[in-house]
């Protein structure tokens, strides 16, 4: 009985311990906040936030059909499945701050990061450029090639657009050492919460939720349209909304899908 009871106070002991581990790892700014105050009552009252968290407009499965987590982690482990590139990617560098265009122009970073030039403005698009896509430097790395671009190669922004949360997207590193160029940012109701507590002002945020528009000034708006995907930077998913956009100039229109399409 007394080992019994040395093994459940161990037990016990390790339970509590791994919890307060967990807790004090969350703790860490890179995983943002949770949107509270009159941010979550403006989320309450959205049509797309039911039962606690926001839905998609239709049955959107995290894998493909007849897939499992298993079958991804077997072809995963498997040796025989090239998972990186052999080599560096190729890539052109162009210096950003001298980049002049009469026509749109875009730079793509790598998955769904790029700067486009419209209409004399600069916008940036979901930038990560910590050489990492996660919490943790050792996982999420980049591809040798794919992380040319530093925050200090790029001129002052004049619109930050984060169409989700997820570190492949919202990364704390590069919008943190972005922040003091950037004049203002529009992104998906309840993101904001994450770029408050990384010490950006209130006044430089705009959510939308999606079919909201805004105008940017004469000669862009922006529209928030609905996009089928997910959100969450925790244990807890879809507490923030997730979207794609549709940037318009008086000649130009220019959809911005995130991880949609």
């Amino acid at each position: 009985m007394k080992t019994i009871r040395k093994i459940m106070v161990y037990f016990i002991l390790f339970l509590v311990l791994s919890g307060a581990g967990i807790w004090l790892f969350m703790q860490q700014a890179v995983f943002g906040a949770e949107p509270e105050g009159t941010r979550l009552e403006r989320i309450k009252k959205s049509q797309n936030y039911r039962e606690g968290s926001f839905k998609n407009q239709s049955f959107t499965p995290d894998l493909a059909e007849g897939v499992t987590y298993w079958d991804i982690l077997k072809a995963y482990l498997a040796k025989s499945v090239d998972r990186e590139p052999t080599q560096a990617l190729p890539s052109v560098k162009t210096n950003l701050k001298t980049l002049i265009s009469e026509e749109p122009a875009v730079v793509w970073f790598g998955h769904s990061s790029y700067l486009i030039k419209l209409a004399g403005k600069t916008i940036l698009i979901d930038p990560v450029f910590s050489g990492n896509a996660s919490p943790v430097s050792f996982f999420g790395k980049n591809y040798e090639g794919s992380n040319v671009y530093t925050a200090e190669d790029f001129p002052n922004i004049d619109l930050l657009v984060l169409t989700h949360d997820h570190y492949d997207h919202l990364d704390y590193a590069t919008v943190t050492a972005l922040r003091s160029g950037v004049k203002k940012v529009v992104t998906a109701l309840g993101v904001g919460a994450h770029l408050e507590k990384w010490g950006y002002d209130s006044t430089q945020i705009q959510e939308l939720d999606w079919q909201e528009e805004i105008v940017l000034d004469s000669t862009l708006t922006l529209t928030a349209l609905p996009a089928r995907h997910f959100s969450g930077r925790g244990f807890k998913r879809n507490q923030t909304l997730w979207a794609s956009y549709m940037l318009r100039s008086p000649n130009y229109s220019i959809y911005i899908g995130g991880d949609s399409g």
